[in-house]
């Protein structure tokens, strides 16, 4: 009998810190008490693996604006400002984009060659082939990655000082 309610107390834990975790303000945004339960339900349907970074779970959301249940649908209609901007805003699904860089190991990634350094690559920069985009370290051994093409960097997929697994995408260059 305590096996069982210990589940269900965990359970219920899981799904309170998820509740709470699509409540946050994200975006500008804070989220009524009405908003939650209207859409709570959606944001574990559609955005499971976005949770618990409420950012991602709010474009997410607006991504799959046509899939939500009606009564979540009203609050997240993009004001008319917002629906110019969005076509150009859409997220890039990195795994599918032909202009990603993978990471060649597990390790971890550094975005400039010593802590408090300027990155090596910034969105926007230009680069050529061979260049070196960023650092992973590698059992104490530092790595430079280099840019497979030439191109402008749009997309920076990775934090300094995080955590990357072989085949992760790292960067997108177009």
């Amino acid at each position: 009998m305590f096996a069982v309610r210990s589940t269900h107390s965990q359970a219920g834990l899981w799904l309170a810190t998820m509740l709470a975790a699509v409540t946050v303000p994200s975006l500008g945004h804070a989220y009524t008490a009405e908003e939650q339960q209207a859409c709570s339900g959606d944001a574990f349907r559609l955005c499971s693996t976005e949770i618990p970074d409420v950012d991602r779970v709010t474009v997410c959301m607006i991504r799959n604006q046509s899939q939500l249940s009606p009564g979540c649908r009203v609050f997240f209609r993009p004001s008319e400002p917002e629906r110019a901007v969005a076509p150009a805003a859409a997220p890039i699904d990195p795994t599918q984009h032909p202009g990603a860089v993978n990471s060649p190991m597990v390790g971890t990634a550094y975005l400039g060659p010593a802590p408090g350094a300027r990155p090596l690559v910034e969105v926007g920069s230009q680069v050529k082939v061979g260049e070196p985009l960023l650092i992973i370290e590698a059992m104490k051994t530092m790595n430079q990655i280099p840019a497979p093409r030439s191109g402008t960097v749009i997309q920076i997929l990775v934090e300094d000082g995080q955590p990357v697994e072989y085949g992760q995408p790292l960067m997108i260059i177009e």
